[in-house]
């Protein structure tokens, strides 16, 4: 889109109003269309005219003018509105674009992301020049705004600061503070928190939670500090206690908590019938988990769950446009709406066999249509990850009197250490691994043992972490060494080593954090790298979440964080990192 205060100029929409005067022709004109109409709530026929990226018209009318119209008969069609993902994390190996792009062929035309990446990565001028050029692809894109680092971090004052998180919600991108990862400090007393939040509010924008396990109490005192939604219940009862207490309630069906379909039928059990309060997300899924749609398949499953036909659809098109005020741009096929529209062969099958976004075709009967990645990566700080220092053989020394073990793919508690560390190698006779978090510029390392992650890993090195920083794991020192080196080599990456071979690897080029292949290939790559490390032990669901979850402090109990072995509960550092 062109570089504006307002999405259509003057001139623009005066074009627009042309078109119904019959002085100039749409530019495509949706004959005989079935399609869903969310004020009436019912499935209505019209002729839909669009010009350029809007929708100039529906009713039964036909244009005067088709000069240059491109015009399809929708016969046999049903058209629903582009689906909206209203929580994306769109740097999970993939990347924004190549997010987007694979979305929307599954009829996702609209996001709403995480700026974290951005924030933590990007200087503010370069992130939002970003955000600018992204304004130009096919598929809307929007964002939030961080509170926090979701970590212990270094300098959290300067990259969080108050003229940061300002101009972030300023942005006319930015639809919402959070996700409140942070909320535990809200609600000890942290009033710059509250005042971020206070401003979000201001300019109508909304707050996004993440409570897991919150007890109605608390529930009712962040809703009344200003928080709007959550995504974190996970049963039908916390579902009816965020229900109570106002919020609305996005329901999960992700790579670490798929629970969509029981979430449903626990829903029901408990009477819940009405469907205005809910909206869906897959909360920011591995590539492979992705592989059978995106917002289509939570209305599948809805669908399969017995939810009516339209509130299934709304979950994920208007109810979501509704919460982040953007009605009268998306989540509806209307006059004045941005022309993203999903044709369906009927209405039972929420995947589209055609997809149209901002009036371009991304998706045409069945087939897949140009979404062109001319990006300039480099150009917005996304190069190859370099780092001119060297790991040597004093890095690697391990004496931490505990570890840390892994109760899930996510969550890690700190455990007594009872095998000796000194040596080079570890036992394939236990699932004991060395573990080293050290700062991408070398300046700091943390070096400690990981239980429940493998059993026969020999050299695991990933770039790919919450703050960017390096992840080592393994049994074998020397293995360790050489994944770090060829990850090194290749720009960034998640790269296994095993007696001194490379076996596996995921190039990352984009700051080490992101590929900047499709995400069909990233979806094979991980399958690979998920069957390796399951050949070796590993026993969670999602390797990618454990890489990227190990420095998070919003998740209990011990992290391994950038000052350091930190306590989440007691909110300390239990051993801080040891300078280089």
């Amino acid at each position: 889109m062109l570089e504006q205060r307002y999405r259509w100029k003057n001139k623009h929409l005066r074009e627009h109003v042309s078109v119904l005067d019959g002085r100039i022709a749409p530019t495509m004109l949706l004959k005989n269309a079935r399609y869903l109409n969310q004020a009436i709530k019912k499935w209505v026929h019209a002729n839909i005219w669009i010009l350029g990226d809007r929708i100039v018209y529906i009713g039964e009318k036909l244009p005067d003018k088709l000069d240059g119209c491109e015009i399809v008969d929708c016969n046999g069609l049903t058209l629903v509105p582009g689906y909206i993902e209203p929580h994306a994390h769109p740097f999970q190996l993939y990347n924004p674009l190549s997010f987007a792009r694979y979305a929307a062929q599954f009829g996702t035309t609209t996001l709403i992301n995480d700026n974290m990446v951005l924030a933590l990565q990007l200087e503010k001028k370069k992130a939002f020049s970003f955000l600018k050029e992204m304004r130009n692809i096919p598929s809307t894109m929007y964002w939030w705004c961080r509170f926090d680092a979701q970590t212990e971090i270094q300098n959290e004052e300067t990259t969080f600061s108050h003229g940061n998180i300002k101009s972030w919600l300023e942005h006319d991108a930015v639809l919402q503070g959070g996700e409140l990862t942070g909320w535990p400090k809200l609600l000890d007393g942290d009033d710059l928190m509250l005042h971020w939040m206070q401003e979000a509010k201001r300019m109508r924008k909304q707050i996004e939670g993440h409570f897991p396990g919150a007890s109605e109490k608390t529930l009712a005192k962040l809703m009344l500090l200003g928080a709007d939604c959550d995504h974190e219940a996970i049963s039908g009862q916390e579902i009816m206690n965020r229900l109570m207490q106002g919020y609305t309630v996005s329901l999960r069906y992700s790579s670490i908590r798929p629970d969509l379909p029981q979430l449903l039928d626990e829903m029901h059990e408990l009477g819940i019938d009405h469907y205005e309060s809910f909206i869906f997300t897959t909360d920011g899924s591995s590539s492979s988990f992705s592989d059978q749609g995106i917002i289509d398949q939570m209305i599948r499953i809805a669908l399969e769950k017995g939810v009516p036909v339209i509130d299934a659809y709304n979950m994920g098109t208007i109810n979501v446009a509704k919460y982040y005020n953007i009605q009268h741009l998306h989540g509806n096929i209307a006059t004045g709406r941005v022309a993203n529209i999903n044709f369906l062969e009927n209405e039972s099958n929420p995947t589209p066999v055609s997809v149209l976004a901002k009036g371009k075709w991304i998706r045409k009967d069945g087939e897949n249509t140009s979404f062109e990645d001319n990006m300039p990566w480099e150009e917005y700080g996304f190069e190859p990850l370099e780092m001119n220092w060297e790991l040597t053989s004093h890095d690697m020394q391990f004496s931490m009197p505990f570890g840390i073990k892994m109760e899930s793919a996510v969550i890690t508690k700190p455990y007594s250490l009872a095998i000796d560390i000194s040596g080079d190698e570890l036992s394939r006779e236990h699932d004991e691994c060395f573990f080293m978090l050290i700062d991408r510029k070398g300046k700091w390392r943390v070096n400690t043992v990981i239980k429940g992650f493998a059993n026969e890993l020999d050299g695991l090195a990933s770039s790919y972490s919450n703050t960017g920083d390096i992840i080592l794991i393994g049994k074998s020192k020397k293995d360790m060494m050489n994944a770090f080196n060829h990850m090194k080599e290749i720009g960034g990456g998640i790269v296994i080593s095993e007696q001194g071979r490379i076996v596996t690897e995921i190039p990352l080029t984009l700051k080490g954090i992101m590929s900047n292949k499709r995400v069909e290939d990233l979806i094979e790559e991980e399958r690979t790298l998920l069957a390796y490390l399951r050949e070796r032990g590993y026993r969670f669901a999602d390797p990618i979440y454990t890489l990227l979850f190990f420095s998070s402090t919003h998740l209990p109990y011990i992290r391994v964080t950038q000052r350091g072995m930190y306590d989440v509960m007691n909110k300390t550092v239990l051993f801080p990192t040891m300078m280089r």
